[in-house]
């Protein structure tokens, strides 16, 4: 499989809940349709709750790794 290349990053490693999802949705918000956005988090909680925020919001979740306490997302904005 080859490297995703994201069209912007973010950063929210020592953000807990509610603030890796809040500040995916203003990130997502500010790239185009069909841009990847690629992010960082260390909240536990933010797996299972960055996840279910792309599936209910329409966007894809391209690839997810999970390296120690890093949790990476790779995001592709749908809508």
């Amino acid at each position: 499989m080859t490297e995703i290349a994201p069209d912007a990053e973010l950063d929210c490693v020592g953000f807990y809940c509610p603030m890796p999802i809040s500040m995916t949705k203003e990130e997502i918000d500010k790239i185009e349709v069909g841009q990847i956005l690629k992010v960082e988090a260390d909240d536990p909680a933010a797996e299972e709750d960055i996840k279910r925020w792309a599936k209910r919001t329409g966007h894809e979740l391209l690839k997810f790794e999970k390296e120690d306490s890093i949790l990476t997302f790779f995001i592709r904005r749908m809508k």
